[in-house]
C-alpha cells in the first residue's frame, strides 16, 4: 500500500516531489496492527496548485477503495519543504486523516511542532533526502510548550466528559497520551507511548499504576475506568499548568 502511495504521489507531483517519509509509531517504534494507522509526510517543492490537489484526492479515494487492510488507515501530509524547516504553524496544507478523505486542513501549532521533532529525529526514509538536512532542530522547550498548548486546546475541553472518552478503545489512548505528555514534560523528549507507560508505572503517583495498565491492554473488556481518565488528564494539565508558571517565573 505505501509502495501505491508512493509511486502515485510522485507521479502526480513530478518536479515538486522532494521526499517521503514515515512518522508516528512506524517512525518511534511502537507500530501496533491491532490499533496503529500509519503516518507519513510528502515534502514537495513549493506550494501545489489546485489541480494537483484534486488529482491528490482523487488518487487517495481510489487507494482506499483497495483490498489493503491498511487502505483507510494513512494519516499524513503534503508540506512544502520551505514550511517543514521551521514553521511552527503552516498554512493550510493538503491532509488526510484516517478513514477519511483528502482536504486542506491548517493544522494546530503544538501537534506540528512535535510532527517537525519526530520526523527529523525518528522519520524512516522511503525517498528522499535525510530528514536533518530538512528540518531544523526542535528544542526541548518547544516541545514542552507545543504539549501544554495541545492540553489547553484539546484536553482540557475533554474534562467536561466529552464524548470521545465513552469509547473504551479511545479512553486508552488518552491515558496512553497523558503519559506520553508528561513524560515530555519532565525530559523534554518524545519516546514512544508503551515506553512512556511504562515510565509513569514507576516515576508517578502508584494510583495511576491500575488506570495504565488497563490502557497498555487495548481491551473493551478491561478498559480504562472514566472517572480515572478524567482525573488522569486533570492531573496533567495541571502539571502542565504548573511547568508553565515555573517556566514564566525563571
Amino acid at each position: 500500500m505505501l509502495q501505491e502511495l508512493l509511486l502515485g504521489a510522485r507521479a502526480l507531483l513530478g518536479h515538486r516531489f522532494i521526499g517521503m517519509y514515515l512518522d508516528g509509531s512506524l517512525a518511534i517504534g511502537d507500530f501496533d496492527p491491532g490499533t496503529s494507522d500509519i503516518d507519513f509526510v510528502v515534502v514537495t517543492d513549493g506550494q501545489l496548485p489546485p489541480q494537483t490537489f484534486v488529482a491528490l484526492k482523487t488518487m487517495h479515494e481510489q487507494i482506499a477503495a483497495g483490498a489493503s487492510k491498511w487502505a483507510k488507515e494513512l494519516e499524513g501530509s503534503y508540506i512544502p519543504q520551505r514550511a517543514l524547516r521551521h514553521d511552527r504553524r503552516p498554512g493550510p496544507l493538503p491532509y488526510i486523516d484516517r478513514g477519511s478523505t483528502l482536504a486542506m486542513v491548517h493544522q494546530e501549532s503544538g501537534y506540528w511542532v512535535i510532527h517537525r521533532h519526530m520526523i527529523r529525529e525518528h522519520g524512516v526514509v522511503l525517498v528522499g533526502p535525510p530528514p536533518q538536512t530538512l528540518i531544523d532542530r526542535v528544542q526541548p522547550a518547544e516541545l514542552r510548550e507545543a504539549v501544554r498548548g495541545i492540553l489547553r486546546g484539546w484536553w482540557m475541553p475533554m474534562l467536561l466528559k466529552g464524548p470521545l472518552l465513552q469509547n473504551s478503545f479511545y479512553r486508552c489512548y488518552a491515558v496512553l497520551t497523558m503519559s506520553r505528555m508528561l513524560y515530555t514534560m519532565r525530559h523534554g523528549a518524545v519516546v514512544s507511548k508503551p515506553v512512556a507507560a511504562r515510565w509513569a508505572q514507576e516515576a508517578l503517583d502508584p494510583r495511576w499504576r491500575t488506570l495504565i495498565r488497563d490502557a497498555l491492554a487495548w481491551s473493551q473488556h478491561v478498559a480504562p475506568d472514566l472517572d480515572q481518565t478524567l482525573a488522569y488528564i486533570r492531573h496533567t494539565c495541571e502539571y502542565g499548568d504548573q511547568t508553565q508558571a515555573d517556566a514564566e517565573g525563571r
